[in-house]
C-alpha cells in the first residue's frame, strides 16, 4: 500500500477561515462544496470515435512501455487517468518508468453529451477495453460513461466497463513536475501531416543514447546528432517511436520545448482531438525525480489559502495564476508558491493552447506536498538540527555551510545562480532541482 494513493470522496472538508482569506474568497465560495453523491461524471457521444480509440490504445501502450525498468518491475502496469470537466474529457498517463508523459484531451466540438458533475478517476484498460477499441470503425457511434468508479464503453450491443484501481504516488509525483514544464514551454515548430511522417521516417534506428537534435532546413524538418542554432535538444528520441500509430490520422503536429530543454512536448492534432506527448530529459530519468516544484515549497504557506485556492480552481475549473494575480490581488508569490503546492498534489494539469492550468479533482491532502518530496522534509530536519550556518547574507548574494555526514558543504546562492559543493549538485548542476542543502539555506533566509 506504500506505492499507491486510494481514492476516498466521503465528504468535503471544512475549515474556519478567518481575516482577508475569508472576504476574498469564501464569501464568494462559502456554499461550494465539491459533490461526492453524482457516481457518473460524464455520459454521452464522442464526435471522432474511430480517433479516439486509436489514441486511446496509443495511451494505453505508452503506460505499459518503460525505458529504464526491468521485466519484473513491468509487471506492475496501471492505466488511464481520466478527467471529467470545464466541457472536456483529458485522458492522462506515464510510461511505467516515468519518463514519459501523454495526454488526449477531447474538445467541447468532440462530444455531444452531459456533463453531471467534474471529477477525475483512474482506471485500468484490461484486454477487452483494447479489443473493444481497436474494432471500433471509422464514423461508428460509441457512448462513453466517466464515473466516480469506472469507465464505460458502450458500442451496438457490446459494453465494456473498466473499474477503478489505485493511483500510483510516482504518477501524483510526476504530475506535478510534467505540468510545471509544460507552464515553462513555449511552441517552436508546427508542421503538416506531410512533414511529420517525412521527419519520422528518417528517424534514426534502435535505441538512441546520445542527444539529437530537431532542426529545419528550408521547409524540412530533420533530426540531427549535431546541434545548431535554434535547434532542439530531445533525449531518448527513439521513445518518440510511440507516436508512430497516430501519425496516418493527424492534420498536424506541433513542438513545444522547454525553456531549459528538461522536456519536449509533441502535440498531435487531429480534429477535436489533441494528443500531447512529453518527453523527459533524458530516457533513464522520470518525472517524479525532477524537482521541478520544490523552490515553490519552501516558503511557508497557510494551510487556509491552499484550501481556498483548491475551491477557486474547482468552481472555475482552470487556474490562471496571472488573472489571479491581476483580478483578485494576491501577490506573485503567494501565487506561484500556491499554485506549486496544488501541482505537488496532482490538482493542476497544464493545457498548453489554453495557457492555462486546468483542475484535476483528486482527493484533497495537505500532508501529500510533504510527503511526496523528501528533500523538503530532508530540508527541514538539517534546520531544525541546526546544522545550517549562515556566513554572509546580502541582496545579491547568500554564503552558508551545511553540515553533513563527516563533511561540511558550502553553499552560495546568488540571484539565479546557486552551487553547492555537495554529490547531488556536482553530478547534476541543479538540472534536477535544487539540493536539500540549497533548499535548507533558501528557506532560512527566506530567499
Amino acid at each position: 500500500m506504500e506505492d499507491t494513493l486510494i481514492y476516498n470522496y466521503s465528504g468535503a472538508s471544512s475549515l474556519l477561515k478567518k481575516g482577508a482569506l475569508e472576504e476574498l474568497f469564501l464569501a464568494q465560495y462559502s456554499e461550494i462544496h465539491k459533490n461526492t453523491d453524482i457516481p457518473c461524471f460524464f455520459w454521452g457521444n464522442v464526435g471522432q470515435p474511430f480517433i479516439l480509440a486509436r489514441c486511446l490504445i496509443t495511451l494505453s501502450n505508452i503506460v505499459r512501455s518503460s525505458f529504464s525498468l526491468s521485466p519484473f518491475q513491468m509487471t506492475l502496469l496501471k492505466d488511464p487517468i481520466v478527467t471529467a470537466g470545464n466541457e472536456r474529457l483529458r485522458f492522462e498517463g506515464f510510461s511505467h518508468c516515468g519518463g514519459v508523459y501523454a495526454r488526449i484531451d477531447v474538445t467541447p466540438d468532440g462530444l455531444d453529451g452531459e456533463f453531471l458533475e467534474n471529477g477525475t478517476t483512474n482506471v485500468d484498460f484490461n484486454q477487452p477495453m483494447i479489443n473493444a477499441l481497436g474494432s471500433i470503425r471509422p464514423n461508428e457511434k460509441i457512448m462513453l460513461s466517466i464515473g466516480e468508479k469506472e469507465v464505460g464503453l458502450y458500442k451496438e450491443e457490446e459494453k465494456i466497463i473498466e473499474r477503478k484501481v489505485p493511483l500510483p504516488v510516482k504518477w501524483i509525483k510526476g504530475l506535478g513536475t510534467v505540468q510545471v514544464y509544460l507552464s515553462e514551454s513555449e511552441k517552436r515548430h508546427t508542421f503538416n501531416k506531410i512533414q511529420t511522417q517525412q521527419l519520422f521516417r528518417a528517424m534514426p534506428k534502435g535505441v538512441i543514447k546520445t542527444d539529437y537534435y530537431l532542426i529545419v532546413r528550408g521547409n524540412k524538418p530533420i533530426f540531427s546528432p549535431v546541434k545548431s542554432v535554434d535547434s532542439v535538444c530531445i533525449g531518448g528520441l527513439h521513445r518518440l517511436r510511440l507516436l508512430e500509430p497516430l501519425l496516418p490520422y493527424i492534420d498536424s503536429m506541433q513542438v513545444f520545448p522547454h525553456i531549459n530543454m528538461q522536456s519536449t512536448t509533441w502535440q498531435l492534432n487531429m480534429g477535436n482531438i489533441r494528443f500531447s506527448f512529453s518527453l523527459s530529459r533524458e530516457s533513464w530519468r522520470g518525472f517524479s525525480g525532477e524537482g521541478a516544484i520544490l523552490d515553490n515549497l519552501i516558503s511557508e504557506v497557510s494551510d487556509d489559502w491552499i484550501d481556498a485556492l483548491d475551491k477557486y480552481a474547482y468552481v472555475n475549473q482552470s487556474f490562471n495564476p496571472s488573472k489571479l494575480v491581476l483580478e483578485e490581488n494576491v501577490s506573485f508569490e503567494n501565487t506561484k508558491n500556491i499554485t506549486g503546492r496544488l501541482a505537488a498534489m496532482g490538482l493542476l494539469g497544464y493545457d498548453l493552447d489554453d495557457r492555462e492550468f486546468f483542475y484535476r479533482r483528486l482527493p484533497f491532502k495537505l500532508s501529500r506536498i510533504i510527503g511526496l518530496n523528501p528533500r523538503i522534509k530532508n530540508a527541514e530536519k538539517l534546520i531544525e538540527d541546526g546544522k545550517v550556518e549562515i556566513l554572509n547574507n546580502s541582496k545579491k548574494r547568500t554564503e552558508a555551510r551545511v553540515e553533513g555526514s563527516g563533511v561540511h558543504h558550502t553553499i552560495i546562492i546568488e540571484e539565479e545562480r546557486e552551487r553547492c559543493t555537495c554529490e547531488w549538485f556536482s553530478k547534476y548542476q541543479g538540472e534536477r532541482g535544487p539540493c536539500k542543502h540549497v533548499l535548507a539555506v533558501k528557506k532560512l533566509v527566506n530567499i
